[in-house]
């Protein structure tokens, strides 16, 4: 395929929409006219978006044959006009391919803020579904899932509190990086030594950030600590940071305070025993995968049996909720073995259970050795979550967030199942934009949110470990937007 543009102003939503047609290793775009009319000739799919500024013109091209589609006169780039112009390419594409995915023009990660935005107008339940379906060409099933999960949402998310903030504190080191991961975090055996100082700077802003909430009146009630793996931390420095959280908030009045135990290799139950003694309720143990090969595979240090193990022991120790990620279409793995994951996950009983599809992130090991791993057929990572939802729901379990990325397999989805009373507050706070989410550490990003204008500014630290440190200065000026607040 072959595209043609002059003075298009949507260049970013107009390759969203084709990729969800074409490879993007099949699309080749140009601004010279004749580039564009040699490659139709030679048998390519063209198309041309052409705009001046008042109007846009687009055409499709097959052979030498051509056919414009419409002619609409453009006054300003409002969002309006954004869903409109990717709603009529993926028409006009439509009429010569299959599309790859079942959400439409919805390309963006948190298509549930669609549904909450019609609720918050009063829009009818039974009118959101088909306003879904024909302004953005979402499939029913998938317009279902929207609708259901921002149902269970609503509770947790309003009446909107504007005292209410929420914390995360990022902890960017691993024992060793798998094969998808695209996080900011660090393999231990390399910058290992980096973490006393960054443990000590990452304090450090805790109790800068801690003061600011404080003078502003504000309360902390929804704790994340997240990664990396936190639990890279042996257990005296697990000690010194949490402890130096529970001296900062009253932890009887937290609603959540979620950690990200993550490697089953990096647990042990003094470890467990810590998080508890300072008031963690709620603990992420992920497998990704039952299967041992797979997990050889994807760079993980231990096996299917660890992970029973590791399960058993944070039952013993006694948290509230216990969460288990996994992941769809993982390299290698079959229907079957993605239903022996679910099977095996569904007898150890965790509260929370998030599946999500494989995506091949830029930054991740996966995405450079393509060329020698075969990933999973679109059909077959879809039939996988299906036969995931109904095994889940059949226990239980129900979606009570939902997510999107880029580069996913099938261009699917993530879902966060949980049983009744066990939904986490932090996933639907991050995912739907309502509420107020101080970031700390390297790679962490806050949300400062104003839900009235219905806006939420981005103010992140610095990526790297290096970086956070030496310009630590840098990271607390930017944390006196909290003033904003």
């Amino acid at each position: 395929m072959i595209v043609y543009e002059h003075g298009n102003p949507l260049n970013y939503e107009l390759k969203l929409i084709l990729e969800l047609f074409v490879p993007q290793s099949q699309i080749q775009y140009t601004d010279k006219r004749d580039e564009f009319h040699n490659g139709v000739t030679e048998g390519a799919f063209g198309l041309t978006i052409e705009s001046d500024g008042n109007k846009t013109v687009i055409s499709s091209h097959e052979a030498f044959s051509a056919k414009v589609l419409e002619q609409r006169t453009l006054f300003a780039l409002e969002n309006s006009f954004k869903n409109r112009f990717k709603k009529h390419i993926y028409q006009l594409m439509s009429e010569s391919f299959d599309s790859l995915s079942k959400w439409g023009t919805l390309v963006g990660i948190r298509p549930v803020k669609i549904v909450h935005e019609l609720l918050d107008r009063s829009v009818p339940v039974e009118e959101i579904k088909p306003i879904i379906g024909e302004d953005y060409l979402v499939s029913p099933e998938k317009v279902d899932l929207l609708i259901e999960t921002a149902l269970r949402e609503r509770p947790h998310l309003y009446p909107h509190d504007p005292d209410l903030i929420s914390l995360y504190i990022c902890i960017p080191f691993c024992p060793t990086r798998c094969l998808y991961c695209s996080f900011p975090s660090n393999d231990l055996q390399k910058k290992g030594k980096l973490l006393p100082i960054y443990l000590d700077k990452l304090i450090e802003e805790l109790d800068f950030v801690v003061g600011e909430i404080k003078k502003i009146g504000k309360t902390i009630d929804c704790i994340y600590v997240g990664g990396g793996t936190p639990t890279s931390l042996d257990e005296q420095q697990l000690e010194r940071l949490l402890g130096k959280i529970k001296s900062h908030v009253a932890i009887d009045e937290i609603k959540e305070f979620t950690v990200e135990a993550g490697r089953p290799d990096t647990i042990t139950r003094e470890k467990l025993e810590i998080m508890r003694r300072h008031g963690v309720d709620r603990i992420c143990i992920n497998p990704q995968t039952m299967n041992d090969q797979t997990l050889v595979a994807i760079g993980r240090d231990h096996g299917a049996d660890q992970i029973i193990d590791v399960m058993a022991l944070a039952r013993n120790v006694g948290f509230k909720t216990i969460n288990m990620d996994l992941i769809m279409g993982l390299p290698g793995e079959t229907v079957a073995d993605a239903e022996k994951t679910v099977d095996s996950i569904i007898k150890m009983a965790p509260e929370n259970i998030t599946v999500h599809t494989l995506a091949v992130k830029r930054a991740s090991a996966l995405n450079e050795s393509r060329e020698t791993v075969e990933l999973a057929h679109d059909v077959t990572v879809e039939t996988m979550l299906e036969r995931c939802d109904a095994k889940l729901r059949a226990v239980g379990h129900t979606p009570y967030y939902m997510y999107r990325q880029k580069k996913m397999i099938g261009h699917l989805e993530n879902v966060g199942y949980a049983i009744k009373g066990h939904s986490s507050l932090y996933n639907m706070r991050i995912m739907e934009e309502k509420h107020t989410i101080i970031a700390l550490g390297a790679g962490a990003v806050s949300k400062i949110c104003y839900p009235e204008e219905n806006r939420h500014e981005r103010v992140a630290n610095f990526k790297g470990l290096e970086d956070y440190i030496n310009r630590f200065d840098e990271v607390l000026e930017k944390k006196k937007v909290i003033k904003s607040l």
